[in-house]
C-alpha cells in the first residue's frame, strides 16, 4: 500500500471533500497505467444489510478514475478542471467486505489531459472501474462502473 499517496488523499479529502475523508480510503496502487483504491467496510460505510452502501461504492469508483486524472494533471504542470459528467453502475452482488476499485485506463486519461490542454476545449471521455471484494469473493466483480470524465484547461 502507498502510505504517502494515502495520506495525501486523506488530506485532500479533509480539506476539499470531507465525506471522502470520512470513508477512510486507501491507495493500494497508483501508476501511470492503473489505480487500485480501497474503501473499508465498517460502521460508516455499511448499509442496513451489512454490505457497502451504494453511495460509498460510487465514491470508490470516482476515486479510482479521478486519482489517475489528478495525477496526470499534476504531471502536466498545467491547471485543468476535472469533473465527472455522468455515471452508470451495474451491481452484481453485495459487497460484504472491504472493496477494491480498479481502473486501468491511465494512458487514455493522459491523452485526454493533453488534448484538453492543447485545444483549450472541454474534453469528455468514458472510463470503466471494476469493484471487487478480495476477502469475500476474490477477483469476481461485485460492481462495474462507467463514468464520463470531463476535463477543461483553465486559462
Amino acid at each position: 500500500m502507498s502510505l504517502t499517496k494515502t495520506l495525501s488523499l486523506r488530506a485532500f479529502g479533509l480539506m476539499k471533500i470531507p465525506l471522502l475523508f470520512i470513508v477512510s480510503p486507501s491507495v493500494v496502487k497508483l501508476t501511470e497505467r492503473e489505480c487500485e483504491a480501497k474503501i473499508p467496510l465498517n460502521f460508516i460505510t455499511k448499509n442496513h444489510l451489512g454490505s457497502m452502501y451504494f453511495g460509498v461504492l460510487a465514491m470508490g469508483a470516482d476515486l479510482a478514475c479521478g486519482l489517475m486524472g489528478m495525477e496526470a494533471i499534476r504531471r502536466s504542470s498545467k491547471k485543468v478542471a476535472l469533473i465527472f459528467k455522468d455515471f452508470k453502475a451495474e451491481f452484481f452482488k453485495r459487497a460484504e467486505s472491504d472493496v477494491h476499485f480498479f481502473c486501468d485506463e491511465g494512458k487514455k486519461i493522459q491523452k485526454q489531459v493533453k488534448e484538453a490542454i492543447d485545444t483549450g476545449e472541454r474534453v469528455n471521455r468514458v472510463y470503466h472501474v471494476l469493484a471487487t471484494t478480495p476477502k469475500a469473493s476474490g477477483r469476481e466483480p461485485v460492481a462495474r462502473f462507467e463514468m464520463t470524465l470531463s476535463l477543461r484547461a483553465k486559462k
